[in-house]
């Protein structure tokens, strides 16, 4: 493991690579009482020749960064601590399969550390970093998931930290994630006001494909759409690297690319109105996460799948680029070679 300890009188001390060791806190340790926590979540690849790549770390350091300014957590220097990744990523090289699908997980983490049952900004604190081998996130191809649109609990709000990558953020959501299974859904889409607007699915950030109503010989324009950074939606790195592709590319297409509030009605009417192309989710496990249908007002509100389909074009394609990508296929800036 990394770690780098961090005090207010002294700053970051020399970062140390160790084996890995359980942590030795006091029970009056600020993370334990007041979720003084933020933490990152990113891949290291290996390419068919064996090379080593990371995948926009830039962007992962500059979120870690954000979450850590909300909650009084002391900054870092993001290039820095990318390199520091990398030496890593080389020593632990060995755990990272030559073959598709299969990438070693790193999770950077920063909490406060110092001892205290007053409630203020962290006297000192720990950057650490772990990592696990991780295979295929779909062994043998995709599987659509069902959801439970949900309004009896609320992922985040206007003026909270649902912009942000804090553990605190994660345990309120265990419990309808857990109500939604007994009922047989694989995740929550968390709808948001009395408009219930569409927001997130689960721990990822949620994309549709629809038709316009109207278009040149009644033939609507295709659009994909994913909800704005309002706030209230984590800046995801994925998110940002399909509405990027989808622009350079689909836009040729004619798709219209764009981040909008949108409501579940609209996508329920566009569902009965065979308008409802595709839906799905975009995280670092998966990737891309194919939606069959969504469970609304006591009804199920198809996402446009055919029968035995398990996911749709655009959602294929899209997978197909980044992975592209990931294992260096081609060349792209996104793609960080760890020399």
């Amino acid at each position: 493991m990394l770690s780098i300890e961090w005090t207010a009188s002294q700053g970051w001390l020399p970062p140390r690579i160790t084996p890995y060791q359980n942590l030795s806190l006091d029970p009056a340790t600020c993370v334990f009482h007041y979720a003084f926590e933020a933490f990152e979540g990113m891949k290291a690849y290996k390419s068919a020749e064996g090379g080593l790549r990371l995948f926009r770390p830039d962007r992962n350091m500059r979120r870690l960064n954000r979450s850590a300014e909300r909650i009084a957590l002391p900054t870092f220097d993001g290039e820095a601590f990318t390199d520091l990744i990398a030496k890593f990523t080389r020593l632990e090289e060995r755990f990272i399969p030559a073959a598709r699908g299969y990438s070693l997980y790193l999770r950077p983490t920063l909490i406060g550390t110092h001892r205290t049952l007053g409630v203020g900004p962290p006297g000192s604190a720990l950057l650490y970093l772990i990592a696990s081998p991780v295979g295929p996130y779909y062994p043998t191809g995709f599987r659509a998931v069902s959801l439970a649109a949900t309004t009896s609990a609320v992922r985040a709000w206007p003026g909270g930290v649902g912009d942000r990558k804090l553990g605190a953020n994660y345990a309120p959501c265990i419990v309808p994630q857990l109500e939604a299974a007994k009922r047989g859904y694989h995740q929550n889409l968390w709808l948001w006001g009395e408009e219930e607007f569409v927001t997130e699915v689960g721990t990822m950030n949620l994309f549709v494909c629809i038709k316009e109503r109207d278009g040149v010989d009644g033939e609507g324009r295709k659009c994909l759409w994913t909800a704005p950074l309002d706030g209230t939606i984590l800046e995801g790195v994925v998110r940002e690297s399909v509405l990027e592709l989808a622009r350079e590319r689909l836009g040729k297409e004619g798709w219209n690319v764009e981040e909008r509030s949108f409501t579940m009605r609209e996508l329920a009417e566009a569902a009965d109105e065979g308008r409802l192309l595709e839906v799905f989710g975009t995280g670092t496990a998966a990737v891309v996460a194919p939606v069959r249908m969504i469970n609304w007002r006591g009804r199920d509100v198809d996402c446009g799948l055919k029968e035995g389909e398990e996911a749709g074009e655009v959602a294929r394609r899209l997978k197909g680029w980044i992975d592209e990508i990931h294992y260096g296929d081609v060349e792209h800036p996104w793609s960080v070679k760890v020399n």
